[in-house]
């Protein structure tokens, strides 16, 4: 069967010297475009826009973003993305590469994944921190659309800071993953699940105290330091809504909102 599209998106964001931020880089293509939004004056906002259906089988897409010293940077999307079966063999592939410099911030924060049945997606974040450089890392993964089973989903997150491993985990979801992956030692039968990752230079002295969010109803989410200046949000929940909730009182009392 033929190859499918691979594309690259590139931001790099650097101060402009007032006080802002500028994007000497902003290049999307293929299915992968970007658009500067309004943000705030000393912030620049880029929405990853889909311009095809996908990611389809066979597609390789990759997301770089960097935030320069001092830079402030934030991304988002403007809708969903539904990873399809599409009509070329073999999964699909997902790379998001993140670096902040030092003094810099960086927050990823694109709407939910939606893992189609049929589907087999693998997904790869990889973030590095240098100094004190802050990151918000937000993931969040929908297993099926309403009414129907899921696609395959493996998602593997990696942070680092200061050339110093974190946080490396996977997670296989669906068809052809290991089992016992539904569960009640892994998803516990919910279909919402996601990720807040913080890292901040101000948790070295202070790390947050680990909690949790949540009710078995309304889903949960459990608030885990990590060793470094870093904290890692786990949550389950029913549904794409639910899941958004929690993750957003997570990041409200981490101060990492939005």
């Amino acid at each position: 069967m033929s190859a499918g599209v691979t594309a690259h998106a590139r931001v790099r964001a650097r101060p402009d010297g007032r006080g802002g931020t500028a994007l000497p880089v902003l290049q999307g293509d293929g299915p992968l475009a970007l658009r500067r939004v309004r943000g705030t004056p000393d912030e620049a906002c880029v929405l990853l826009v889909g311009a095809m259906s996908g990611p389809l089988g066979g597609d390789r897409l990759t997301v770089s973003a960097t935030a320069g010293p001092g830079a402030r940077l934030r991304i988002g999307s403007a809708a969903a993305t539904l990873a399809l079966p599409g009509q070329r063999g073999g999964p699909a592939e997902y790379g998001v590469r993140l670096a902040v410099g030092p003094g810099a911030r960086l927050v990823w924060a694109p709407e939910q994944l939606i893992s189609a049945a049929g589907s087999d997606l693998r997904v790869t974040t990889h973030a590095e921190v240098e100094g004190d450089g802050r990151l918000v890392l937000r993931e969040e993964q929908i297993l099926g659309r309403t009414g129907e089973t899921a696609g395959t989903l493996t998602s593997r997150l990696t942070v680092r800071h200061a050339g110093r491993t974190l946080l490396d985990q996977e997670l296989a979801c669906g068809p052809g993953a290991p089992g016992g992956w539904d569960g009640p030692a892994v998803l516990g039968g919910r279909r919402a699940l996601g990720q807040l990752v913080v890292v901040d230079a101000a948790f070295t002295d202070k790390p947050p105290e680990p909690s949790l969010f949540g009710s078995a109803e309304t889903g949960s989410a459990a608030l885990t330091p990590l060793a470094g200046p870093a904290v890692l949000v786990t949550a389950l929940a029913p549904d794409a809504r639910l899941l958004r909730r929690l993750l957003d009182e997570a990041g409200a009392a981490l101060g990492a909102g939005g």
